[in-house]
C-alpha cells in the first residue's frame, strides 16, 4: 500500500493519521494552510491558486490553469497517480462553501477506483470511499455507527448488506430514490457488496479528542 495524503481547500475536521516516512503529501490550492497549522510539510502544491498565492520560498509548486477540467482536488489526485501511489486520503474535500465540489470529490472516489486505486474522502467524523463489482467490509468504529450508500451511476445491482440494522439481499439501488440512507452498523464488521454497478459508501468514525 503506497499512501497519498491530499489537503484540499474545503473543511477541515481533524487529522485521522499522520503521514510517515514513505507518503505522498499534496496540498491542492489553499489546503496548504491546513498542512501549515497541521505542521505537515507538502512535497508538492498545486493548483489555479484562486484561493491564495503559493509561498514564494515553496519550490515544487504546479500551477494550473483557472479554466480547466480538473478541479484542484482531481489535479492533485492525477498527480499521486502518476507516481503509482495506490491509496488516498482526502482532507479538506468536503464542507465550506462549496456543495459542488463535495460531489464532485464524491464522485472522483469512483475515478480512482477505476485506476485500480481506492480513495477515503474525510467528513465530520464520517469517511466515504467508492465500491465497484465488489464487496467491502465495514469496521463498526461506533456503537450504532450510521452508515449509507448512493448508486454512482444509473443503476446499482446485486446489492447485499449484511451486519446491519437494516438487511439488504440482491437488492438494486439508483439515483431518483435514497434507499441506502441512514443505516447503523451493528456487527463488529459489516460487509457491502455490489454485483454490477458502483456505490458511494460512507460510515461514522469515532470523534476526534
Amino acid at each position: 500500500m503506497k499512501r497519498c495524503f491530499i489537503f484540499a481547500a474545503g473543511s477541515f475536521y481533524g487529522l485521522r493519521e499522520r503521514p510517515a516516512s514513505g507518503d505522498l503529501v499534496i496540498a491542492a490550492d489553499a489546503g496548504y494552510q491546513i498542512c501549515l497549522r497541521e505542521g505537515i510539510a507538502p512535497d508538492l502544491l498545486l493548483g489555479d491558486f484562486d484561493s491564495m498565492e503559493p509561498p514564494a520560498d515553496f519550490v515544487q509548486v504546479r500551477r494550473l490553469p483557472v479554466e480547466k477540467d480538473d478541479t484542484d482536488t482531481l489535479a492533485a489526485l492525477r498527480a499521486g497517480l502518476e507516481r503509482k501511489f495506490d491509496t488516498f486520503y482526502i482532507y479538506g474535500g468536503t464542507g465550506g462553501k462549496r456543495l459542488d465540489h463535495t460531489l464532485a470529490n464524491l464522485q472522483s472516489l469512483l475515478f480512482l477506483r477505476r485506476r485500480g486505486a481506492r480513495g477515503f474522502l474525510y467528513d465530520d467524523d464520517f469517511v466515504w470511499t467508492a465500491v465497484e463489482n465488489e464487496a467491502l467490509t465495514v469496521p463498526r468504529t461506533v456503537e450504532w455507527g450510521l452508515f449509507s450508500a448512493f448508486c454512482l451511476g444509473d443503476r446499482a445491482e446485486g446489492v447485499d448488506e449484511e451486519g446491519f440494522q437494516y438487511p439488504l439481499k440482491d437488492a438494486v439501488l439508483t439515483p431518483e430514490f435514497p434507499l441506502g440512507v441512514s443505516n447503523h452498523v451493528l456487527e463488529p464488521e459489516a460487509r457491502i457488496t455490489v454485483r454490477k454497478g458502483a456505490l458511494a459508501v460512507g460510515w461514522e468514525l469515532p470523534p476526534l479528542d
